[in-house]
């Protein structure tokens, strides 16, 4: 029966091949779309280099103080001094990556100026972290306690500095006219994640600010990685409680809040929807859902309208089928499955439209160092929405189409 089903299918989009391709095109071009912005999703959300242990961690970024009598507020990263002072003595911490947010210095090569993005960190941001090192090793405690002035960086940093391959272990980088000795070199970090993402990364300690200053605002944020996975609610809950004890420093604010997010609600607490109480990780995900589904309707809907076209000019082919017996559910039934195939020949489309779409992404490098992929989720996902866009489009049309008079449908031709 499904063999006779799709032949019926086939010989039908033969038939008006101008329908057909509008059909075809609105199921490929909408799966394509939704597949390489899950794609992207699934990169930015999901554990990826070189940040592996998310399951493990908790990120701090944001300090926000109120002035709750006037309705005023100051948000920003939070200091150094809030994280070493109040965090680092939490007892289900087992190690805390401390990085600054990124700042840019001139170089000159070869009479070129290149920018370059430097960050400051702790000796523990390597050891939650997992950079995947291509020449040399990270510093530790010694340089982190010797003020060394050493510096690991990017490959991309290492190639436009030196040159393509060189090796860099051992010479000099100069950022805002200071030199420092290149002691390891990592694999480029997608900017995506900006939190990781840098040219040079510094020992804190060769910084000119004053870490010790009591202050709850900063240029810094946490990662605040637990013993297991197991341990996470209770970091955060020690985290929510060491919050009530903390006092503001500066008198024209009286309520203070940070949180120590998952990776998803540090995100997303950041957006507009988010703010110092409200992660608004929901309201991310209904506007997402939202515009998925708006991005649904408008092809459904003009799906649903092609298929009925489609159907009206069978209606001989309904009437004869309906007066020799065929039932109203065999041919929902048949209609139905005419429409998923044609959905799953729109779908098998965009499936190779996501891969050439994430292949030019990719090689034109459209976000730096961020590398799209068609992973076995993002498929699967895909595939699950072109069966239900096939489901959507396809079952009203079939419902009116069952419900054509004999007599109607035979009189029409």
């Amino acid at each position: 029966m499904l063999k006779n089903y799709f032949k019926i299918a086939i010989a039908v989009l033969k038939r008006r091949k101008f329908f057909t391709f509008i059909s075809l095109f609105g199921i490929s071009f909408t799966l394509m779309v939704i597949t390489v912005a899950a794609a992207f999703l699934n990169k930015l959300i999901n554990e990826d280099y070189p940040d592996y242990k998310r399951e493990r961690s908790l990120y701090v970024a944001m300090m926000e103080m109120r002035n709750t009598k006037e309705g005023w507020l100051n948000r920003s990263d939070v200091s150094f001094y809030f994280l070493d002072h109040y965090v680092s003595k939490l007892k289900a911490l087992e190690k805390m990556a401390i990085s600054t947010r990124a700042e840019a210095s001139n170089a000159f090569v070869n009479n070129k100026k290149l920018v370059i993005e430097y960050k400051y960190t702790n000796a523990d941001y390597w050891n939650v972290l997992e950079y995947d090192f291509i020449e040399g090793k990270p510093y530790g405690p010694q340089e982190i306690a010797n003020a060394s002035m050493v510096a690991v960086i990017s490959e991309e940093t290492r190639d436009d500095y030196f040159g393509p391959n060189v090796p860099a272990v051992g010479k000099y980088i100069s950022a805002d006219n200071i030199n420092y000795r290149v002691i390891g070199v990592v694999k480029n970090v997608s900017k995506t994640l900006y939190n990781f993402a840098g040219d040079m990364y510094i020992p804190y300690t060769v910084s000119k600010q004053d870490w010790n200053e009591v202050a709850l605002l900063g240029n810094c944020n946490a990662i605040l990685l637990a013993r297991s996975p197991e341990d996470v609610p209770k970091l955060k809950r020690e985290f929510e409680s060491m919050m009530t004890k903390v006092k503001t420093p500066d008198k024209e604010f009286d309520k203070v809040s940070s949180h120590a997010d998952s990776f998803f609600e540090s995100l997303t607490r950041r957006s507009p929807a988010g703010d110092g109480e409200n992660s608004g990780a929901s309201s991310v995900i209904r506007l997402l859902v939202g515009l998925l589904f708006l991005f649904l309707l408008l092809p459904t809907i003009n799906l649903v309208s092609i298929n009925i076209t489609r159907i009206l000019e069978r209606s001989s082919e309904i009437g004869v089928r309906k007066a020799f017996g065929a039932s109203s559910s065999t041919l929902v039934y048949q209609f139905v499955i005419e429409n998923l195939i044609l959905t799953i020949i729109g779908g098998i489309l965009g499936i190779i439209l996501s891969a050439l779409a994430i292949y030019f992404i990719n090689s034109a490098n459209l976000i730096s160092n961020m590398h799209l992929s068609l992973s076995p989720i993002v498929i699967g996902y895909s595939l699950l929405a072109c069966l239900l866009f096939g489901l959507i489009s396809g079952v009203y049309p079939a419902w009116r189409m069952s419900r054509l008079n004999v007599v109607s449908a035979l009189k029409a031709q």
